[in-house]
């Protein structure tokens, strides 16, 4: 009986244990053929990671971040714990079959096969002359459940001694208190927590406790199972702080591709001029991927910026966009403390906001990129100021992305921007008619208006043509409900029925008469 007692007592333990470990790092490895893995490495991998392996290809200078060197043999994200050299061979082949999100990594799975990204395994190990198994494995004990109180319990854990806020900040958005370089000198950023679809290696818990506990090589994250970390962590907080960060998604601001149309709700009375009025909390928002501007010269490949969160009202008078965005630092030009976080060249934080300068007919829309000469466009474009100018907004009427002309005259529009844990937020306020017909936009209620972004992230050298954008989007401004439309329907509808009654008797009077 004690004996069976025990066995009930210490078996699921060990059981979760070992199917972590199977999840986790253990692919099931496949001898790999050198030869064939350097033919694949030479047509798929040799571009970015370099012919000698060092991370040295002819795209490497173009990337963010840069490719894996494969010369080191040190590898960000594995399963092995922090002081084990080797990887797993099933956290190599996770990176070749899945890749790596908000990289230039892609998931090989549909063009190899799982020989295939054996093979290429196989060979990328010999940079490095790696050899053999790992010694140990990652010591995962009991997962802990989510729950209330283990969200609670990682919540303080995370902020306690700033042991992960000071990072990662406050409320987990990765708004640095300090400039993070890895152990080549290149600049890094902390991951902003709330944007799961950005983790390299996953938002389940059981993949962020991993990196929790291993820490992310070459980087300052650092293992909280270290035994010489003032920091360190038991097995067990490890879980509930990996259960606190994958509770901090940001679940209602994804991106959800089908959501193309920005949808402005009528409103009575004065629009929220703050973009921190909780009325705002009542537009539903509809949330963009942004991309680094490739297109025109100068070209930039390292945009801060990923996404951005529309919300829109408009009354009888005016029309208001509302603009959010994760930004790690809030960059003023002329302040020491922006000074010491940012790049070489620290610029204003930027947003602006695109709209053709008359209403489309058609589905055609002017160039995306700042519109052109047959197709002008409007921008309104915020900016956060200095330590000596307030922050200010402008109209450029725009025909190309060397065409922009910024007017004397704002014509009415209006602007307001807060900055808080690690989000810029900017309402702008426009009327719906101006007297500029031929230059600004006249907006009307019930048409589907052409809408685009473009941010500027003042820490990460981004001024002029270096920013991130969108594409075009729309705005619907809808038309309110009322009754005449309705007791029209209803007029129209009786009507019809009484002529259908007359007809119908005229009918059977004809019948019987004949």
């Amino acid at each position: 009986m004690m004996a069976g007692a025990w066995l009930k007592k210490i078996l699921p333990p060990v059981l979760a244990a070992g199917l972590l470990a199977l999840s986790a790092g253990s692919v099931q490895s496949a001898p790999g053929d050198e030869e064939k893995g350097e033919a694949i490495y030479a047509k798929r991998c040799l571009q970015c990671h370099g012919e000698d392996g060092d991370g040295l290809g002819p795209a490497a200078e173009r990337l963010n971040p840069p490719p894996r060197d494969f010369t080191f043999g040190l590898y960000k994200f594995k399963t092995t714990p922090f002081d084990e050299d080797l990887p797993n061979d099933g956290d190599l082949f996770r990176m070749v079959s899945d890749g790596m999100p908000g990289t230039a990594m892609p998931g090989w799975s549909d063009l190899l096969s799982e020989q295939d990204m054996w093979d290429v395994i196989a060979y990328i190990k010999i940079f490095a002359e790696l050899e053999g198994a790992p010694e140990t494995q990652l010591d995962t004990g009991a997962q802990v459940a989510t729950s209330a109180e283990s969200i609670a319990a990682g919540k303080t854990l995370f902020h306690a001694d700033d042991r992960c806020s000071e990072c990662h900040g406050a409320e987990g958005k990765g708004d640095a208190v300090k400039k993070l370089k890895n152990d080549n000198g290149e600049r890094t950023w902390p991951r902003n927590l709330t944007k799961p679809w950005t983790f390299r290696a996953s938002n389940d818990p059981k993949d962020i406790f991993t990196r929790i506990s291993v820490g992310i090589p070459t980087t300052q994250m650092p293992s909280f199972a270290d035994p010489k970390s003032k920091k360190k962590l038991s097995i067990e907080e490890r879980w509930h702080v990996a259960n606190y960060v994958a509770s901090l998604a940001k679940t209602e601001k994804v991106v959800r591709p089908a959501n193309t149309v920005i949808q402005a709700a009528r409103v009575e009375g004065e629009i929220p001029a703050s973009p921190n009025d909780p009325a705002w909390d009542k537009a539903p928002p509809s949330t963009f991927f942004m991309v680094p501007q490739i297109v025109g010269e100068e070209r930039f490949f390292m945009a801060a910026n990923d996404t951005i969160s529309v919300r829109a009202l408009f009354n009888g008078e005016k029309v208001a966009i509302h603009l959010e965005w994760d930004d790690r630092t809030k960059s003023i030009p002329g302040d020491d403390k922006a000074k010491s976080i940012a790049d070489e060249e620290l610029a204003e934080d930027a947003i602006a906001v695109q709209f053709p300068a008359v209403i489309p007919t058609g589905m055609e829309k002017p160039y995306f990129l700042m519109g052109d000469a047959a197709k002008p466009v409007n921008l309104w474009r915020w900016s956060s100021g200095t330590t000596e100018e307030p922050e200010s907004i402008a109209i450029l009427d725009a025909k190309g992305i060397d065409g922009q002309v910024t007017r004397d005259e704002q014509g009415g529009l209006a602007a307001k921007g807060s900055y808080k844990d690690g989000t810029w937020r900017v309402v702008m306020t426009r009327p719906l008619v101006t007297e500029a017909e031929d230059q600004d936009l006249q907006f009307e209620e019930g048409r589907f208006i052409p809408i685009a972004f473009f941010a500027w992230d003042g820490s990460n050298s981004e001024a002029g043509t270096r920013h991130a954008m969108t594409t075009w989007y729309w705005l619907l401004l809808k038309p309110s409900a009322s009754a005449r439309p309705i007791m029209a329907a209803i007029a129209v509808t009786l009507l019809l029925g009484a002529i259908l009654i007359w007809w119908g008797r005229g009918a059977r009077a004809q019948r019987r008469e004949g």
